[in-house]
């Protein structure tokens, strides 16, 4: 494989799952680590990602970001749109991180009077602009990769609490797998969220349609409502539609 077919596929990894590691992409590019880290070096150097020890960020989920960095901004935005719908007055609603839940936060209706937990800092900031909601930010250490608060003092203020409608994103959906993640306290802390409620709401771009990472956050049988941006009748939907699941 050409150097330039390695950075367009490294770049569209993380592009849809926001965190790169070295030691995963040498295996699936069957090149060398050492190939790896100085495709990771160069793409850094040219701003497209963040490099850290071991893989690399994307800039677009790095906090400060510039609205041009979001990817794929406009399907997460139509994907936050949808999920406005199942949210109702007098509600106490639960979200996870990370760029769609942040359009989510923006695209509240302002008249809306409910109760808004959350684990991110960044979703809680875009929430507090809107003055009739009640925003609770559950502390905890900020995960420096997922920038969402993590440990056992979150999942411990999360088993306190009983929500209407719980949204999370997805770093991996598959009809198969189900939800996936790569970082295990995040998993841990994603599976003490789906115990505050009945309803999950899994929020994700088609993009992420059939991808899997190495650690299981729930089956599909646990999720109430999934959201993406295509048609619910769309055929990239047919291997989730043998589940009992909302398609919005």
């Amino acid at each position: 494989m050409l150097k330039k077919e390695r950075h367009a596929y490294i770049m569209k990894q993380i592009n849809l799952h926001n965190k790169v590691l070295s030691s995963d992409l040498s295996i699936q590019l069957d090149v060398s680590e050492d190939t790896i880290r100085r495709d990771l070096n160069e793409l850094g150097e040219d701003g497209k990602l963040l490099k850290v020890h071991g893989g690399a960020l994307s800039k677009s989920f790095h906090f400060p970001f510039q609205e041009n960095e979001v990817y794929a901004q406009s399907a997460k935005r139509s994907v936050a749109l949808k999920a406005i719908s199942l949210i109702k007055e007098g509600m106490v609603v639960l979200t996870g991180g990370g760029t769609t839940m942040i359009e989510l936060a923006k695209l509240i209706p302002a008249d809306l009077e409910a109760t808004f937990f959350t684990i991110s800092p960044l979703v809680a900031l875009e929430l507090v602009e809107h003055q009739k909601l009640t925003v609770i930010l559950i502390g905890g250490q900020l995960s420096k990769n997922a920038h969402i608060n993590i440990g056992a003092s979150v999942i411990n203020d999360l088993s306190e609490i009983k929500v209407d409608v719980c949204f999370l994103g997805a770093n991996g959906i598959d009809a198969k797998e189900g939800i996936t993640d790569s970082d295990w306290e995040v998993v841990q802390v994603k599976k003490a969220m789906i115990k505050c409620t009945s309803k999950i709401a899994i929020l994700s771009i088609s993009e992420k349609l059939n991808s899997v990472q190495k650690m299981r956050v729930c089956g599909l049988n646990e999720v109430s409502h999934f959201i993406t941006e295509l048609e619910p009748k769309s055929v990239e939907l047919d291997s989730f539609k043998d589940f009992n699941l909302n398609i919005i």
